[in-house]
């Protein structure tokens, strides 16, 4: 088959949505399918097209950005080449340019499938606002022109008040989780270069620094931790600085962060890549996602921290408290309630990551699982055009 996947940012754009789409992307590749990704051209240094790992990536030029989002005046001249050049349309969801991509799809008779990652909820301020309602009435249009919807659990999609609209399209298909092996010795040299003075416990915290991720949440339940565990190290992995729309949300916490920083219990490692994030999660005692609000819909980290006997804290959002129910690996806290983080963070490390056994195979997020789970449904779609 030659499938187009569609979505605003793809790699090397770190978020879980990106992730998602560049392991399925893969994937499909590696099953012997021509593989087309259209996206932005966010950065002017990316290359206007490119094939990496097997897939051909298109990015259309970004004239200028409106808040999270960007204008790319050639983006519809693009896509409807791209559109006839392609058996079946994989889009990404939240995204203001899908409506026209599965408006051409029906009208060309493709099979088009959303994935739906989370909903889009702007930070404060009029002209945010403005763009949510924005991108909100697109993703109306795109739902009702595609064909079916995919969304990783029925308990994000119980809650969300876009995929209740589209019940009847919905299908539920586990996000795929993969990473590189890595040798015991090169995890050892992880640890002793970014915890020379082999504190413990070390909390992680895997994510960009934005103010739906609850931050503040962890920083706000760091001094109990500390009275039980005084050399806890936090370990912050991913963008942190000049994060697009985030910077007073940053400048607001920087004060306590930086308490946390002197005293040797805060540390930022940036972005790591996939073989660093492998030598990351097994250094953990416990991983914590402290999120606020449906912007986050699952947390692969949960998963990938878990692959490596890593048991993990949770806000008890939709979706995201999923990974510790199915398999039992951590505690689910109230969204918000830094106390409640504290208490099952100190919980967790003292039962010891050794001591969480995980009640289901990975297996079920292998990427190769997913790439055949979205070929039957393309398949399914086609036999009723």
């Amino acid at each position: 088959m030659k499938i187009l996947i569609v979505l605003t940012y793809y790699r090397p754009h770190i978020s879980g949505l990106t992730i998602y789409a560049e392991r399925l992307a893969k994937a499909f590749a590696a099953r012997g399918h021509q593989v087309s990704v259209l996206t932005s051209r966010f950065k002017k240094d990316l290359p206007s097209e490119e094939m990496v790992d097997g897939v051909r990536i298109v990015r259309a030029p970004v004239l200028f950005r409106l808040s999270k989002g960007v204008i790319m005046p050639t983006f519809g001249w693009i896509a409807n080449r791209l559109v006839r050049e392609a058996d079946v349309i994989q889009l990404h969801l939240p995204q203001f340019d899908a409506a026209g991509i599965s408006f051409r799809s029906r009208l060309l008779k493709k099979p088009t499938v959303i994935t739906y990652h989370c909903d889009l909820l702007m930070p404060p301020g009029l002209f945010n606002r403005l763009a949510n309602i924005g991108v909100t009435f697109m993703n109306q249009l795109t739902g009702i022109f595609t064909h079916r919807i995919v969304t990783y659990t029925q308990d994000y999609a119980d809650n969300s008040s876009y995929l209740n609209q589209y019940l009847k399209k919905l299908k539920i298909i586990p996000p795929p989780v993969v990473l590189p092996d890595v040798t015991h010795e090169s995890v050892t040299r992880f640890a002793i270069e970014h915890n020379p003075q082999n504190r413990y416990p070390v909390i992680g915290m895997a994510t960009r620094f934005a103010s739906e991720k609850g931050v503040e949440v962890l920083l706000n339940a760091l001094p109990e931790v500390l009275r039980e565990f005084p050399d806890a190290l936090v370990q912050f992995v991913g963008t942190y600085q000049k994060v697009f729309s985030e910077q007073s949300y940053f400048d607001r916490l920087r004060p306590q962060i930086e308490k946390f920083q002197a005293s040797g219990n805060w540390q930022f490692l940036g972005e790591l890549d996939p073989e660093q994030m492998a030598r990351y999660y097994p250094n953990l005692s416990v991983l914590t996602v402290p999120s606020l609000n449906s912007t986050e819909a699952f947390g692969l980290v949960q998963i990938e921290a878990m692959m490596n006997g890593v048991p993990c804290v949770t806000s008890s959002l939709p979706g995201v408290r999923q990974p510790v129910k199915i398999h039992d690996m951590g505690a689910i806290f109230p969204i918000g309630d830094s106390k409640a983080l504290a208490k099952s963070l100190i919980e967790v490390i003292k039962i010891g990551k050794s001591n969480f056994k995980n009640k289901l195979d990975f297996s079920r997020y292998q990427p190769d699982d997913i790439a055949r789970a979205y070929e039957e449904l393309f398949q399914e779609i086609h036999l009723t055009l």
